[in-house]
């Protein structure tokens, strides 16, 4: 099993930067597709940003497009979300997410929430206006 702990959410002001981290248990993290969501009470969950597993492909929802970088090190188990201009409506619970990528994909990165395998607990970013 996997096991991803996120960390490095927050209360930050509008405007501001947070970098958030994910650390994956295991020695196969070099094996899988990671991602990024986040769920906002009463919305649903939304990809943000995903990530292949050597870090050559990247994908990001129009709407951190700019603004977020994901990033990983394999050699560290650790995938990054990096959020600068941080706004209001960012606020939200955010999950990190492993897909071990036993089949292939229609694209190098994985997209679907359905897909991936594993989850963290996630950490709160809050963003004050």
């Amino acid at each position: 099993q996997v096991q991803l702990v996120e960390s490095g959410g927050g209360l930050v002001q509008a405007g501001g930067s947070l970098r958030l981290s994910c650390a994956a248990s295991g020695r196969t993290f070099s094996s899988y597709n990671m991602g990024w969501f986040r769920q906002a009470p009463g919305k649903e969950r939304e990809l943000l940003a995903a990530i292949s597993r050597s870090g050559a492909s990247i994908y990001y929802a129009d709407s951190v497009k700019g603004r977020f970088t994901i990033s990983r090190d394999n050699a560290k188990n650790t995938v990054y979300l990096q959020m600068n201009s941080l706004r209001p409506e960012d606020t939200a619970v955010y999950y990190c997410a492993a897909d071990a990528v036993r089949t292939h994909r229609i694209a190098a990165t994985t997209t679907r929430a359905d897909e991936y395998d594993y989850w963290g607990q996630g950490t709160q970013v809050t963003v004050s206006s």
